[in-house]
């Protein structure tokens, strides 16, 4: 912890947890330094995920899934602090990251008591970094053997540390996003992040994801277009592997590159499948 962190802003980390045992307890480890832990567990969660979160957390709570925007609007309304850290279970926040996010926290708490100073005279001009509403983080991968650095999953910014009071979770499930309503700042320093066990893994929430896409398109009226399926997969492989170098990657690049093609073919092949008529034959 740095020198004088009792200073800082006050945080809440937020997580969704769901038979991730043994990723939770190491992502809740790595944020010990926070002032609260808030998990909400999956009511279909049969290992001890809740058992690992009920032992480092403060407040846990079990829930029926709602898609990744409401679940995770839900653990934020939880939270005692205005500023909170969204966390996957599977996300591990290094050492460097940590020290970054306290540094932003001082100069949160700062910033509060210079604004109150201000009173009423402040101008539209003030525009220090004291005044930053929400952080982007840089995430790295580790799959299929080592650190991704290219392609889709590398950079990959998340807002995920933000002044609750001044965002909210919108999109579409099940890749909902923080839209924050002031200055958002990029913190140096990597969140760690073990998305997959193996390419097995990988395939499984590939089906479940591109099902939860598809059920949103759905909802929000979007309807199939034939052209979907056929070019915005390619357009996938190329972007990920051609245009964002996922061939420096070796082998684990060019995989990623078809998954991730795969997992937007899935997605509009499923929004067909529930747009087509299900009549069977006399």
């Amino acid at each position: 912890m740095i020198a004088g962190s009792s200073a800082r802003a006050p945080v809440s980390v937020c997580v969704l947890a769901c038979d991730e045992e043994r990723e939770l307890e190491r992502c809740l480890a790595s944020v010990v330094w926070a002032d609260e832990i808030v998990v909400v567990v999956d009511e279909k969660s049969r290992d001890g995920s809740e058992a690992v979160a009920r032992r480092l957390a403060a407040r846990v709570e079990r829930r029926p899934y709602a898609g990744d925007v409401a679940q995770k609007s839900y653990a934020l309304s939880l939270a005692k602090h205005d500023w909170a850290l969204v966390l996957d279970p599977d996300e591990v926040v290094t050492p460097a990251l940590a020290s970054a996010m306290q540094s932003a926290l001082l100069r949160a708490a700062a910033g509060s008591v210079a604004e109150v100073d201000r009173g009423a005279s402040s101008g539209p001009d003030h525009d220090s970094d004291q005044e930053c509403v929400a952080y982007e983080v840089n995430r790295a991968t580790y799959h299929l053997g080592r650190w991704i650095r290219h392609g889709d999953f590398y950079p990959d910014w998340k807002l995920r540390l933000f002044r609750r009071s001044r965002a909210r979770y919108a999109g579409r499930d099940p890749h909902g996003r923080v839209e924050a309503d002031g200055r958002v700042a990029r913190l140096p320093g990597e969140l760690e992040h073990y998305s997959y066990r193996d390419l097995a893994d990988q395939i499984t929430r590939i089906q479940f994801f591109s099902g939860q896409a598809a059920a949103a398109l759905a909802r929000d009226g979007v309807r199939f277009r034939r052209r979907d399926l056929l070019l915005r997969p390619p357009a996938r492989f190329l972007r990920s592997y051609v245009l964002r170098a996922g061939f420096r990657d070796g082998m684990p690049g060019f995989v990623i590159a078809v998954a991730s093609a795969f997992y937007v073919f899935l997605k509009y092949a499923k929004l067909w499948e529930r747009t087509r008529t299900n009549t069977p034959p006399a």
